[in-house]
């Protein structure tokens, strides 16, 4: 008598995260520290911000919501427990959202975004901001309540094709490639924090991403 295998069943994911990325900082052209290099100047000055256009993390729906990380990283990108972070969670998130997101890009539910988290020393704060996340035809606004605002543009071949980066030692979306880009805006203004910032023409990163654990 043939006996029947059991049906094996995936597990189900933690988390699984797509959308769309904005980043910049104080770099003056492609930032360095997605080939490893360290920033102009030292030291880099910089924000990231993940809107989530579709995702469940533990089960729990956090599609169209926003996180956001400003970031004073003091030195080489890949050193450990080397940056200090502020985080933005979108005001309109519910306290069990909230939480998930928080959980997810803090490291505590391990994949890809664990390992990022890896390279923070220092939480300064957890905060509700009301987040605008903009992407239209290749440029990309943010607005974090009078926290933060920034615009950006990708850079083009002569015939229009986004310029990418791909294949780099370091990356905020893996897997992913990322297209280059320029803020003509970037301003922080979080004095009650040690992070005020204005910057115009620098580098500027967008990309897409699919992150899973």
């Amino acid at each position: 008598m043939t006996q029947t295998q059991p049906i094996s069943k995936t597990a189900p994911k933690v988390y699984a995260l797509q959308g769309t990325l904005l980043e910049a900082c104080s770099c003056r052209t492609l930032c360095r520290c997605w080939i490893g290099e360290d920033p102009d100047g030292g030291a880099c000055d910089s924000f990231l911000a993940y809107n989530i256009e579709k995702g469940e993390i533990n089960g729990i729906d956090v599609t169209g919501l926003t996180y956001v990380q400003v970031v004073k990283i003091p030195g080489n990108v890949l050193t450990p427990k080397s940056w200090k972070r502020v985080s933005y969670v979108d005001a309109r998130a519910t306290d069990e959202q909230k939480t998930a997101i928080l959980d997810a890009w803090h490291g505590r539910l391990g994949g890809p975004l664990a390992d990022l988290n890896g390279l923070i020393g220092e939480d300064v704060a957890i905060e509700t901001q009301p987040i605008e996340h903009d992407l239209q035809g290749g440029e990309g606004t943010l607005v974090v309540g009078d926290k933060l605002r920034a615009t950006m543009a990708p850079y083009r071949s002569p015939y229009g094709s986004i310029t990418t980066l791909r294949d780099s030692l370091f990356s905020t979306i893996p897997g992913a490639p990322a297209f280059v880009a320029k803020a003509t805006e970037h301003v922080v203004n979080i004095p009650e924090h040690g992070m005020v910032w204005t910057f115009k023409d620098r580098n500027a990163i967008q990309g897409d991403f699919l992150l899973e654990a």
